[in-house]
């Protein structure tokens, strides 16, 4: 393998394709944005789930510039309706709907709430040209049954991807990226990792879902942005590639999935 050595965490130019700064007490946030530049991170997606927390995001991408927003309605809160999110998605430095989708592992949702919720969000994606954020817990075939049924976006990313090779062929059968977390990092996740080695060069993205999920050897502890190399240091190692080839890489196809300026 060609990989580069050192601390991953020193590699220049990660783009963290999703977080969710507003889990951080608002005198922090700054703090953990100036040990993400110190690691490396260029810029973020600060991820809305819910009215109050894309709120949050909007404001958080108002001031800090190297944060970006997205407006959703995640499943755990579809029994909210979709109307308490909409007029939040014109909101400046808005770059996509969601995260939306599926999560039949908690069901904090009815699932015919979480399904007329996705399906909805995938129509305001394609109304308002923006990228489709993704979540999908044990519910795959509803959730392709559901993204044909309405049309993929163009632009469709399925983060923290927890499918195997099948699941991401058929994701990538359909157009999407596939954004992998520290989850890549964990010892029993054998599938996504397979999934990690297949996934083309220009679909790939890396998150950490900060604040959870942090990867090894940071495992147990509160995520952040900051740790995003080490994401991307782990795919490295199983593609044969170097981590800034990775870094690099990354950073370019989350320009293109969200529409962003060159970072």
């Amino acid at each position: 393998m060609n990989v580069a050595a050192g601390d991953p965490a020193t590699v220049g130019g990660w783009f963290d394709s999703h977080c969710h700064l507003d889990h951080s007490d608002p005198g922090d946030v700054a703090s953990v944005l100036e040990r993400a530049r110190a690691a490396g991170v260029v810029g973020a997606i600060t991820v809305g789930c819910d009215a109050q927390s894309g709120r949050d995001a909007i404001d958080l991408a108002a001031r800090h510039d190297m944060v970006w927003a997205t407006v959703g309605l995640h499943p755990h809160e579809a029994r909210h309706g979709v109307e308490t999110i909409i007029g939040l998605l014109d909101e400046p430095r808005v770059v996509a709907v969601g995260e939306c989708g599926l999560d039949y592992h908690y069901d904090h949702s009815p699932r015919p709430a979480q399904r007329e919720a996705f399906a909805a969000q995938i129509q305001l994606a394609h109304e308002r040209q923006l990228p489709l954020v993704v979540h999908t817990r044990e519910a795959w075939p509803d959730t392709f049954a559901i993204l044909d049924a309405e049309g993929v976006p163009a632009r469709t990313v399925l983060h923290c991807f927890t499918g195997g090779p099948d699941e991401a062929r058929r994701c990538l059968d359909r157009g999407a990226w596939l954004s992998f977390s520290g989850i890549v990092t964990f010892k029993n996740a054998v599938e996504v990792r397979e999934a990690a080695q297949i996934c083309p060069d220009d679909r790939l993205l890396v998150e950490t879902d900060s604040p959870f999920l942090a990867p090894v050897p940071f495992r147990g502890k509160r995520n952040e942005p900051a740790y995003v190399g080490h994401v991307g240091s782990a795919i490295a190692a199983l593609r044969g590639a170097t981590v800034e080839a990775v870094a690099a890489l990354t950073r370019g196809n989350a320009q293109v999935a969200f529409a962003l300026p060159l970072l």
